[in-house]
């Protein structure tokens, strides 16, 4: 098991004056950090791998496809915007020297018709993937597709969802993340869809149920990591977190108000509370 922290909870861009963030979570006994993807070029972010490599930290990313990138429509200016995002996010992931790019890299976040998705939108989701899935594998990437609660998206919310999209999709290079955030509002069963989508699950996020810290609300974390132990699985368990600093996060996130005192308690009570968590997980 390794575990990961995002730096969402800092900033929308990591530059080398986050470098002692790296180091303060290294310190505190992370295995590796999650870097959001939002803009920047490849070079930068094989720089940045560069200090993660001294500080002795692994690393995945994490993106989303945003306005004009939706490759859902049948626009085709915009199926090719998002697959030409898409190789964006996997040549910066591979510069970083990451093995997985994480998030919800199926459809336009926060954009919605007024339906479920339609047979036409999901036969371009599949295409969409199958494309993208080449770009990554030439890359030594895989994509962890992330399922999303419906007040962000309708093409993909739950893990059933998920799973038959990617049963379809069929790429080795395209697999799935479980988080427990949105299974926490999407699953009749939050634990027992972790069995869903077992076969496709290569990563997970782990936030508490108002995304502030982890084992401070009222996600079953107990039963989560018994869940994740019985599906065998041993990737990155990586905490998300979402506080008020970046504006345009805080706004597209929901979040209104504090969710914890401060930084250090989620990154330190958290990494406790997914340690002795597991430790305990029988």
């Amino acid at each position: 098991m390794k575990y990961g922290f995002n730096l969402l909870l800092w900033t929308g861009h990591v530059t080398e004056e986050h470098v002692p963030i790296f180091k303060a979570l290294k310190k505190a006994g992370y295995d590796g950090v999650e870097l959001p993807l939002f803009e920047g070029t490849p070079e930068h972010y094989a720089r940045l791998g560069d200090h993660l490599d001294k500080i002795g930290l692994e690393r995945s990313t994490v993106s989303v496809l945003g306005a004009g990138h939706n490759p859902l429509a049948p626009d085709k200016a915009q199926q090719a915007a998002a697959l030409d995002r898409a190789k964006w996010a996997v040549d910066c992931t591979a510069a970083l020297g990451a093995g997985i790019l994480a998030g919800p890299m199926h459809s336009e976040i926060g954009y919605f018709t007024g339906g479920g998705a339609t047979a036409q939108e999901r036969k371009r989701g599949v295409a969409f993937h199958r494309r993208a899935g080449d770009h990554a594998a030439k890359r030594n990437v895989r994509f962890a597709v992330e399922a999303l609660n419906r007040f962000e998206c309708y093409f993909l919310n739950t893990m059933q969802q998920l799973s038959d999209h990617l049963d379809e999709v069929d790429h080795p290079n395209v697999k799935a993340m479980y988080d427990t955030f949105h299974s926490n509002i999407e699953e009749k069963d939050p634990v027992a869809a972790i069995k869903t989508i077992r076969k496709h699950m290569i990563h997970v996020h782990i936030s508490e149920n108002d995304r502030g810290t982890p084992g401070k609300g009222h996600v079953p974390w107990a039963e989560t990591f018994k869940g994740l132990k019985a599906a065998k699985y041993d990737g990155w368990m990586t905490i998300e977190a979402f506080g008020r600093a970046i504006p345009a996060l805080a706004a597209a996130t929901r979040v209104w108000r504090d969710f914890f005192p401060n930084k250090e308690e989620v990154y330190k009570h958290g990494l406790k509370t997914m340690k002795t968590g597991w430790a305990k997980a029988r």
